[in-house]
């Protein structure tokens, strides 16, 4: 019998690991720590899957629109090598205007059953009424669409059925989820020992950090919340996850 369990969470480093997040600077922000972590740690193989283009974000309002998303790509995959990773992937969708629809989850089942991870980290559906970057809709739906693409849809040979027909993509189960930005978190990985890198990763998403007088302050503070959740020492910092096992 299936279920979703939440009394066996393996916090060790998984071999394989997918990411899958709104906008570029969404993992730099939220999980980008606990990346470098796992990889220090022995994870071999991370794939960050980013589903806008990005297009509406920024702050300069000289840089044209249309200019907007091949930086902020540029900007994801630069601050992406910082933290370790080469496997960068984007479905460019319109940024501000997803939907969690049949294509979409579709692209994420692609990518599931392409990457093949141990564990995949996602936005979390919630909302989280704590911070206002958390009631952003891309996130949300995103959310939905991951969940739904990695249960039940990547598993299931009759879902999306040209994936496998055309493609030669088969199942995969994705035995352990972790929810980013969720209102529910159960699971803190201290990231004190990278923040310095943390907050280096961010700053390569130029497009949206530079106007931050003080960006390394508004983590060290954010993190610090989470960390005081965790009841880690004064000092810590870290990020915070809702995990779901899936068995």
């Amino acid at each position: 019998m299936e279920h979703f369990a939440t009394d066996r969470i393996d916090r060790s480093a998984p071999e394989s690991l997918l990411v899958v997040a709104a906008h570029p600077d969404d993992i730099e922000f939220c999980v980008s720590g606990t990346v470098m972590r796992w990889i220090a740690q022995g994870t071999t193989r991370v794939t960050y899957c980013i589903v806008t283009d990005g297009g509406a974000g920024g702050y300069d309002e000289q840089l044209p629109r249309q200019a907007m998303g091949d930086l902020r790509r540029a900007e994801q995959v630069h601050s992406a090598k910082r933290s370790g990773v080469d496997d960068v992937r984007f479905l460019g969708y319109p940024d501000s205007y997803v939907e969690a629809g049949v294509e979409l989850r579709r692209d994420l089942c692609r990518v599931i059953r392409q990457v093949r991870p141990q564990r995949a980290v996602i936005p979390s559906p919630e909302i989280n009424w704590s911070r206002i970057a958390d009631l952003h809709p891309d996130h949300r739906a995103v959310g939905d669409a991951a969940l739904r693409a990695i249960y039940p849809e990547a598993r299931n040979p009759f879902a999306h059925p040209s994936l496998l027909k055309e493609e030669g993509l088969e199942p995969w189960i994705v035995p352990e989820l972790w929810l980013m930005t969720g209102p529910t978190p159960n699971q803190y990985i201290d990231v004190t020992p990278v923040f310095d890198r943390k907050v280096e990763a961010l700053r390569i998403h130029t497009s949206q950090t530079a106007h931050f007088d003080d960006l390394a302050g508004l983590l060290r503070e954010w993190l610090g919340e989470h960390a005081r959740a965790a009841g880690l020492p004064p000092g810590r910092m870290a990020e915070a996850f809702q995990v779901v096992r899936i068995d």
